[in-house]
């Protein structure tokens, strides 16, 4: 073991020992860069291939695709486009001069046909994000555009175009919002926010068939009135909670229609109405207190 100094010179290091100075090669480190590999970025597929790519559709119904099920599911849609049917049917009906009361008549079915497509989809198994979209789309022809034309066609001999004609526009605009609102907002199982559109068309078609004892002026702010009621924040029971209300209550809407339906249905639609700003304030009431 060598004990001493190290002097170094070029090219070579003298190390100084006890027995004298020993001259050895001097190792030069040669410093090479090191190359770092590239970072690797995730393939693109070719244009045209399927591997990697998300898929242009979607099954219109999930789950399993048998013939009995794919039959299911036909049947659930067919009362869909039926109701699409009516709507229109009813609107050509009103434009071409015909019976207006044929015309509402054609609403009503619409009303029976929106309630029977979503109780089938729920009972047959076969709901699915396409029949709510679809069911979002006959709503809006039949209840956004169709009872709003035959509610025009009813008040068109009496009532004054200057507020006829917005009061009608402003039930297609409020359906379309509230149709919208509907889908992207969390569902409530007790109650509706706002008046549902169906609601709102069940509403205009039976006015135009019982024609209620009231002045042109009163009909037309009645049809604005339910336009706005569906684009308020209002509670309103759905009719299952309505059915649970105590007996006696029940009857005397039926007691009422005995003696004079007109106005029996009137009080019936207002205290409707009414009812969503009264649990609106009883709420406000709960929480406050």
């Amino acid at each position: 073991m060598f004990a001493g100094r190290a002097r170094r010179r070029r090219g070579e290091m003298v190390v100084s020992t006890e027995s004298g100075s020993v001259r050895l090669p001097r190792l030069r480190m040669r410093r090479r860069a090191v190359a770092m590999p590239a970072p690797v970025s995730p393939a693109v597929p070719a244009v045209g291939t399927t591997d990697e790519s998300p898929p242009l559709s979607i099954p219109l119904l999930p789950g399993e695709r048998t013939l009995a099920r794919r039959f299911r599911f036909a049947l659930v849609n067919a009362c869909t486009l039926g109701s699409i049917l009516l709507g229109l049917s009813a609107i050509f009906i009103a434009v071409q001069g015909g019976d207006v009361r044929l015309a509402a008549g054609c609403l009503i079915a619409c009303v029976v046909f929106d309630g029977l497509d979503g109780a089938l989809a729920r009972k047959l198994g076969v709901a699915s994000p396409f029949g709510a979209q679809m069911d979002s789309l006959a709503d809006m022809c039949s209840f956004g555009l169709a009872a709003p034309v035959v509610a025009y066609a009813w008040l068109a001999g009496s009532a004054s175009a200057m507020f006829l004609v917005p009061a009608c526009a402003l039930v297609a605009v409020c359906a379309a919002i509230r149709l919208a609102r509907f889908n992207v907002s969390p569902k409530d199982g007790r109650f509706f926010c706002g008046v549902p559109t169906t609601m709102c068309a069940a509403v205009l078609a039976a006015a135009t068939l019982i024609s209620p004892a009231m002045l042109p002026e009163l009909r037309v702010a009645g049809v604005a009135l339910l336009a706005i009621a569906m684009v308020t924040s209002f509670p309103y029971a759905k009719l299952a909670r309505l059915l649970r209300l105590p007996p006696w209550l029940l009857a005397l809407p039926v007691i009422g229609a005995l003696v004079d339906y007109r106005a029996t249905f009137v009080v019936v639609v207002l205290a409707y109405l009414l009812s969503g700003p009264l649990l609106w304030l009883l709420r406000r009431h709960r929480v406050a207190a």
